[in-house]
């Protein structure tokens, strides 16, 4: 799938899959790859703006964890986090709904002979 096919829609995959618990970052773009079955693949380079954003934003807070010598940051949703998946939810079905409308439109109802 196109790169730019997830724009505009990475707040609400980040926020949905942090929705169980909270994941550091390369789990996060398995949990992305897992829950899309290997269609989206997303890079280093685009989450991690992306999830300082929303923390900045109050969606998310982060902290350090020790994993043996390793430290990595991990995300959790808020719950001002919550809520905005709720809104993003919406409105995915909502656009989806309207694309959906054009793109498969429904058969006109043939008039009555």
């Amino acid at each position: 799938m196109r790169a730019d096919a997830v724009r505009g829609h990475l707040d609400g995959l980040l926020l949905a899959v942090l929705e169980p618990g909270p994941l550091h970052g390369y789990a996060i773009i398995a949990a992305v790859q897992r829950r899309s079955e290997g269609v989206l693949e997303l890079r280093t380079g685009t989450i991690y703006p992306a999830l300082n954003r929303l923390e900045r934003l109050g969606l998310l807070r982060s902290s350090w964890q020790s994993v043996g010598e390793r430290r990595r940051r991990c995300y959790e949703l808020t719950d001002a986090g919550r809520r905005g998946l709720a809104a993003e939810r919406t409105a995915w079905r909502e656009f989806t709904t309207a694309i959906g409308s054009v793109l498969d439109p429904a058969p006109a109802p043939r008039p009555a002979t």
